[in-house]
C-alpha cells in the first residue's frame, strides 16, 4: 500500500495544483465583499449566495438548462445514424473519423463568425432563399435562440458521435444477423439491438454535450446577440464589465456543484453501467 500511495502521489499532486487550489481561489472570492469600485476584499460574506435566490437569475439559469438539454436532445438521433455509418465504412473508418473532429482543427470563434455570415440578413441563405424567390424579405435566422441551438448542436455534435461511434465499433456484426434471420426488420433491429447496445455510449455523450452547452457563453453570445443570455454569460459578464468577481465566483460554485449533484443523482439510479 506504501509503494501503492508513493506512485499515485504525482497524481495527487497535479489534481490539487490544477483542480483543488483553483477551486479554493473561487471559492474563496465567492465569499469576499465587492468593493464601490469594483474589485474584491473584506469582509467575507455569504451574501453573494443569496443574490442568487433573485426570479432574474434563477430564470436565467432554467433557460441554460433548458437549451442544453435540447442541445443534447438533438444531438443523438443526428449523432447515431452518422456513428452507426462510420462503425461499419471497413476500411474508410479513419477517413470519416478526421472528417468528424475536423472543425477541431479550427478555432471555435472562427466557426461561431462563419455561422454569423451564413445566417445574417445578407448571408447566403438568405441571399440564395431570395433568388431563388422563395421569401420576398430576409428571414430573421440570427441573434435569436434558434440560431443558438443551431451553433450549439454545430460545436458539440462530434462529442456525441465519438463515444457512440466506440459503442457500435464494438458490436458483433452476428448478432444484427441473428436479428434479420429471426424476422427482425431494419428498424426493429435498430430498436431492439443496437440501440440497447449502444446505451452506455448515448450516455457518455449526453454528459459530454450537456455539460459544456450548460456553461457556453461564446456561442450565445455571438449567436443570440444578448437576445438570448444564458447562464455562462452572466458569469461571464461578472468578470469583465460588471467587475463583480465575488458574485461571479459565486454562480460558477453554484453552477459546478449542481451539475455536481446531476451526476451523482444519475449515478445513483444506474449510469454509473459506463464506467
Amino acid at each position: 500500500m506504501r509503494w501503492r500511495g508513493l506512485f499515485l502521489a504525482p497524481a495527487w499532486l497535479t489534481m490539487a495544483a490544477l483542480f483543488l487550489l483553483p477551486m479554493a481561489v473561487v471559492l474563496a472570492y465567492s465569499l469576499l465583499s465587492r468593493g464601490t469600485y469594483g474589485g474584491q476584499g473584506l469582509p467575507w460574506t455569504p451574501e453573494n449566495y443569496a443574490r442568487m435566490i433573485d426570479p432574474l437569475y434563477l430564470g436565467i439559469l432554467a433557460r441554460s438548462f433548458l437549451l442544453a438539454g435540447a442541445v443534447t436532445v438533438l444531438c443523438v438521433p443526428l449523432a447515431f445514424p452518422l456513428a452507426l455509418f462510420i462503425s461499419r465504412s471497413g476500411k474508410h473508418k479513419l477517413l470519416w473519423l478526421n472528417l468528424v473532429m475536423l472543425p477541431f482543427f479550427t478555432s471555435l470563434l472562427v466557426r461561431t463568425y462563419a455561422w454569423m455570415f451564413l445566417l445574417r440578413d445578407t448571408g447566403l441563405i438568405n441571399a440564395m432563399l431570395m433568388k431563388l424567390g422563395v421569401i420576398s424579405a430576409p428571414l430573421p435566422l440570427l441573434y435569436n435562440d434558434g440560431a443558438v441551438l443551431l451553433g450549439l448542436v454545430y460545436s458539440y455534435l462530434p462529442f456525441m458521435v465519438l463515444p457512440v461511434y466506440a459503442t457500435l465499433e464494438r458490436v458483433e456484426p452476428a448478432l444484427l444477423e441473428a436479428a434479420a434471420d429471426l424476422g427482425e426488420r431494419p428498424w426493429g433491429v435498430t430498436r431492439r439491438v443496437l440501440l440497447p447496445l449502444a446505451k452506455p455510449g448515448i450516455l457518455a455523450g449526453a454528459l459530454l454535450v450537456f455539460i459544456p452547452s450548460l456553461g457556453s457563453y461564446l456561442t450565445p453570445d455571438l449567436l443570440g446577440g444578448g437576445k438570448s443570455i444564458l447562464i455562462g454569460n452572466v458569469i461571464q459578464n461578472q468578470f469583465t464589465s460588471a467587475r463583480d468577481w465575488p458574485f461571479g465566483a459565486a454562480l460558477s460554485i453554484c453552477l459546478m456543484l449542481l451539475v455536481l449533484g446531476m451526476l451523482r443523482l444519475w449515478e445513483s439510479r444506474g449510469g454509473g453501467e459506463l464506467g
